[in-house]
């Protein structure tokens, strides 16, 4: 079954495009980045989930694995994950 490789690269895409929009791609090698997405998209179906929405189709479970990326930097740069460059 193939889907948990196509998990593994769209998760990867979802995190990289995330860390490019935090500006924290410097700092995030690839793995990071698969981590951060797949996550991420975790905690973005979870949250939709909470909040009633089902993603339905491919650019819809993007768009939330994208957004639960974005937010899970966001978690851990405000824990100290991420430091800015003096």
């Amino acid at each position: 079954d193939m889907s948990w490789i196509i998990s593994l690269i769209l998760g990867g895409t979802a995190g990289w495009l995330a860390s490019m929009v935090m500006k924290t791609n410097a700092q995030m090698g690839w793995i990071a980045n698969v981590l951060v997405g797949v996550v991420g998209s975790m905690l973005g179906y979870w949250i939709a989930g909470l909040l009633g929405f089902a993603a339905m189709g491919g650019i819809a479970r993007f768009i939330v694995a994208f957004g639960g990326a974005v937010l899970l930097i966001f978690i851990l740069s405000k824990l100290g994950m991420f430091r800015k460059k003096a």
